[in-house]
C-alpha cells in the first residue's frame, strides 16, 4: 500500500500490551462489518464500493465529464457536507493550489467553484461576480432536494444562469446527482431533462466521495477517477484483514480508542501540506458525524502547520493535556525546489542553502512530533506515497475503513446522525416553515423581545 502507520511517537503512551487485548473485539468487528451485521447496515456499500465501481466501468461519468469540459469556462458544485467534501478534497489534493487563476491551456479543464455549503448573502453574491461572463455548468448534489442550504444556492444560480444564457441552454448546463427514485430535485430533474446521476441508495453522504458525488465533478476537471478507484479498491484488498498486526485501519481505530479512554479526547489531523486543508475537513466530517452521538466520541480538529504552530502551538505543547495528534504526511516531493545561496543576506539560513524545501518542511514536522510528544501529547503518523489520484483513493478508503471500526468499537451506529436534525427544526420554525408554527411560537418566547 501507498499508505502506512507508524506510531512509535505514541508508544511511550500506548503499550503494545494493549492493542492485543483489542484483538478479539477488532476480528469481531470485521467479521459483522463483513457481513452487514452492524447497526446502520443499510450503509455498507462503501466497502466493496471501489472494486464494484471499476468493475462496472465509470464510462458514463467520464462521458458527462467530457461534456462539461466543451461547455464550461466555470463548473459549480452545488451541496454541503458529504455531498461536497470529499471532492473538494481531492480536488485540491490533486491540482495545483491556484488551480483556477492558471490559463485554461495549462488546467486542461474549467474553473471549479463550491457554492452551497452555507447561507451567506456576501458569499454567493461574490461568487455571481466571479462568474459574470463565464459559461457556467451547475452540478447541483443533493438526496432530497430539500436541505436548505444547497437547495438555496441552486435556485439562486439557477435563476442567474437562465438569465445568462436562456431557460433551454440552462437546461443543457445543469447536472444532477441525486437520489434514484425520489425527491424534490430528481422530481425537478425530471420534469426538466436535465442529466442525471444516482447517488446509491447504501452509502452514505459522508463515504460518498467515491461515487458520482465526487467522481463527476472530479473528472470534470481532469482529476483521473479511475486511478482513484484503483487505489481504493488496492485499499479495500489489503485491509480485508481483522489482523491488527496487518491491517493499519483497524490498528490506527484501536489505538483512537485506547487513547481515548485514557482520557485523550481531542483528535487533531495534522498536516504540513496547504493541499491537505480540505482533506482535514473531510476526515472531520467523516469522524465527527459518525461518532460524536450518545456523549461519546473523540472530538475531530485539525491544524494545518507549520503555520498553525505560531498560533496554537503554545496550547499544544502546553495546555490542557486532552488531545493527540494523527500527523498526515506525504512522502514524495516532485517540485525539486531548493533553498537558493545568498551569504549577503544575515538571515540565518545558508547552512541550510542547497537543501530542499521538501526537506526543510520534513525536519519541522520531525522535530514537531518529538516536542508534542515529549510534552505529553501522543503522535500517530498516516504517511502517504504521494498526491496521486492512486494514492489518495488508498488514503479515504484506509480513513472509511478505521472510522467504521472505530465507531463500533466505541459502541455507536457509526452511520447514522441523529443529532443534525436538531438545529433544522429550530431553524425551520425561525424562518417560518409552514407546519413549524407552534414551535416559532416557543422559540420567539424563548428568545424574548
Amino acid at each position: 500500500m501507498a499508505v502506512r502507520f507508524d506510531w512509535k511517537f505514541a508508544q511511550g503512551f500506548v503499550h503494545p500490551d494493549e492493542l492485543d487485548k483489542l484483538q478479539p473485539f477488532v476480528t469481531d468487528v470485521h467479521q459483522r462489518l463483513h457481513a452487514g451485521e452492524v447497526p446502520g447496515n443499510d450503509f455498507l456499500g462503501w466497502i466493496h464500493l471501489p472494486s464494484q465501481t471499476l468493475a462496472r466501468g465509470v464510462e458514463d461519468i467520464l462521458a458527462a465529464a467530457d461534456e462539461i469540459r466543451q461547455l464550461a469556462d466555470a463548473l459549480v458544485v452545488i451541496g454541503i457536507g458529504g455531498s461536497y467534501l470529499g471532492a473538494r478534497a481531492a480536488f485540491e489534493w490533486v491540482k495545483p493550489e491556484y488551480y483556477n487563476q492558471l490559463p485554461r491551456e495549462v488546467r486542461g479543464g474549467p474553473e471549479l467553484y463550491f457554492a452551497g455549503n452555507h447561507l451567506s448573502a456576501a458569499g454567493l453574491k461574490d461568487l455571481l461576480r466571479v462568474l459574470d461572463g463565464k459559461r457556467v455548468v451547475l452540478n447541483v448534489i443533493s438526496k432530497s432536494g430539500t436541505t436548505t442550504e444547497p437547495a438555496v444556492a441552486f435556485r439562486v444560480l439557477r435563476d442567474w444562469l437562465v438569465r445568462q444564457a436562456g431557460a433551454a441552454e440552462a437546461k443543457r448546463r445543469i447536472y444532477v446527482t441525486t437520489d434514484r427514485a425520489r425527491g424534490a430535485l430528481k422530481q425537478l430533474a425530471d420534469a426538466e431533462g436535465y442529466r442525471t446521476f444516482v447517488i446509491p441508495d447504501d452509502v452514505g453522504g459522508r463515504y460518498s466521495v467515491l461515487t458520482p458525488v465526487g467522481l463527476l465533478p472530479l473528472a470534470a476537471v481532469g482529476v483521473d477517477i479511475v486511478a482513484l478507484l484503483s487505489g481504493a479498491a488496492a485499499a479495500e484488498e489489503a485491509l480485508a484483514t481483522p489482523s491488527l498486526a496487518d491491517n493499519p485501519a483497524y490498528r490506527y481505530a484501536a489505538l483512537r480508542n485506547i487513547l481515548l479512554r485514557k482520557g485523550k479526547t481531542t483528535e487533531v489531523l495534522a498536516y504540513y501540506e496547504p493541499a491537505l486543508r480540505m482533506f482535514a475537513e473531510w476526515w472531520k466530517q467523516l469522524f465527527g458525524e459518525s461518532e460524536g452521538k450518545d456523549q461519546k466520541g473523540l472530538y475531530p480538529s485539525s491544524m494545518g502547520f507549520t503555520t498553525d504552530l505560531h498560533s496554537l502551538g503554545q496550547y499544544v505543547q502546553e495546555g490542557m493535556r486532552t488531545l493527540f495528534e494523527t500527523v498526515v504526511r506525504v512522502v514524495r516531493d516532485d517540485t525539486g525546489l531548493t533553498l537558493p545561496s545568498d551569504p549577503s543576506v544575515d538571515d540565518g539560513l545558508e547552512y541550510l542553502a542547497g537543501r530542499s524545501i521538501a526537506w526543510i518542511n520534513d525536519q519541522a514536522r520531525l522535530g514537531t512530533q518529538l516536542a508534542h510528544a515529549d510534552g505529553g501529547v501522543p503522535n500517530l503518523l498516516v504517511e502517504v506515497e504521494d498526491r496521486r489520484e492512486q494514492s489518495l483513493g488508498e488514503l479515504f478508503y484506509f480513513f472509511e475503513l478505521a472510522c467504521a471500526a472505530s465507531g463500533l468499537l466505541l459502541g455507536v451506529n457509526p452511520f447514522d446522525q441523529p443529532g443534525v436534525e436538531a438545529y433544522k427544526r429550530n431553524m425551520f420554525a425561525l424562518l417560518g416553515k409552514p407546519g413549524f408554527e407552534a414551535m416559532q411560537a416557543k422559540l420567539r418566547e424563548r428568545l424574548g423581545p
